[in-house]
């Protein structure tokens, strides 16, 4: 069989540096690596050849890769976590400078469960900016006064907050792609938008949760920015429908994720976390965790009402205020995007154009491509 050609990426060669973080006292985080000339990989899953899961300890990595795959860990979390903290505990081992690494998404979720709509502020600016554009689907446009659009985006807002549930739909698995990697901006659609957000990693089934229980079932946090072609979120053929987020969010490398999962004993409360954005080096979000409109218990206790999660899956909480949206500024080939959640790590992506298919072969939309300018260790 003849080999599959990459269409869609730019395959660098030299090795890449990634992000120094340092973890709580005796705290230590998963990932998914690849060693230098390993090359492109078809997806995060590891455990064979120079692609491994990885045990980080500050600026260390173990190779952890006969306990299984990040799947396998988190199939029986409660043991897991006890080899990983005696693993962590010792120098002894196979252990590497993260320094060099290419560092990889590290989950593979069977399912992708997003809630949109969770910051109050996000949606009123999401709404100011649909007015601006003569693009509201509620018909709150230009001719409507400001204030009294605002008014209204949050009287809604507030409403949902008391008598409201979250709103969850899902995402695809293929859409993933590693933390320094390229996002690719398709020609299909237009203004394609970030939104960066607090991902939690399922460590234990889930159905009919509780408030009291919910975080119980969370085996750790990652980071997420959920890529959003605005153009294509309402369809203008079904209007009575709503939104079309399987079009505007799932193109492939449209959900930068990463850099690793960090076990949320390290974590704390979830509410007390900030989300950090920056496009070309300006900072475009920066909001905490506390303004979500249902926090992570209630999302839980809401998914699971509905259908079962399972050990891997992925919960992304909503993204806050500052898109691309609200500043009039939308992902253009060149761009940088830098994404950083407390203790959770930084993720640095450029953007590139997509590029046209020049043989006979299928496009590849899984291929990734490593990066050679990951945030040097500080």
């Amino acid at each position: 069989m003849p080999a599959i050609v990459n269409k869609y990426f730019r395959l660098l060669a030299s090795a890449p540096t990634v992000h120094f973080m340092t973890f709580a006292p005796a705290g230590y985080a998963l990932g998914v690596f690849g060693r230098p000339g390993s090359g492109p990989a078809p997806g995060p899953a590891a455990g064979s050849g120079d692609v491994f899961t990885g045990l980080v300890r500050g600026d260390r990595v173990r190779d952890v890769s006969a306990l299984g795959t990040v799947n396998d860990l988190l199939a029986d979390w409660d043991r897991s976590l006890r080899l990983l903290a005696e693993l962590a505990g010792t120098d002894a081992g196979d252990w590497t400078d993260l320094v060099g690494l290419d560092v990889r998404c590290p989950v593979a979720p069977r399912q992708i469960l997003q809630c949109g709509a969770n910051y109050r502020k996000h949606v009123v600016d999401i709404v100011m900016a649909e007015r601006r554009a003569d693009q509201s689907s509620t018909g709150h446009n230009s001719d409507l006064p400001e204030h009294e659009v605002r008014a209204w985006a949050e009287a809604m807002m507030d409403e949902r907050a008391a008598a409201g549930s979250p709103y969850v739909f899902t995402g695809l698995p293929s859409a993933l792609t590693g933390p320094y990697d390229e996002i690719v901006l398709p020609d299909r659609g237009a203004n394609h938008d970030w939104e960066l957000e607090l991902a939690a990693v399922i460590g234990a089934p889930a159905r009919n949760l509780t408030r009291e229980n919910a975080l119980d079932h969370v085996a750790g946090y990652t980071i997420c920015n959920d890529i959003t072609t605005r153009s294509l979120v309402y369809r203008r053929d079904l209007k009575a429908i709503g939104t079309d987020w399987f079009a505007a969010k799932n193109s492939p490398t449209f959900l930068p994720t990463g850099p690793f999962l960090v076990p949320a004993a390290f974590v704390g409360d979830p509410a007390g976390l900030q989300i950090t954005l920056k496009h070309n080096g300006i900072i475009r979000q920066d909001e905490s965790c506390a303004d979500m409109l249902f926090d992570l218990p209630a999302i839980l206790a809401y998914i699971t009402s509905v259908t079962e999660l399972s050990p891997g899956d992925l919960v992304l909480t909503g993204s806050p205020a500052g898109n691309g949206a609200h500043w009039g500024v939308f992902l253009a080939a060149g761009d940088v995007l830098e994404g950083e959640i407390t203790g959770l790590g930084l993720q640095r992506n450029h953007c590139v154009s997509q590029q046209p298919c020049v043989s006979q072969q299928p496009c590849v939309s899984q291929q990734r491509t490593r990066k050679t300018d990951q945030p040097e260790r500080s």
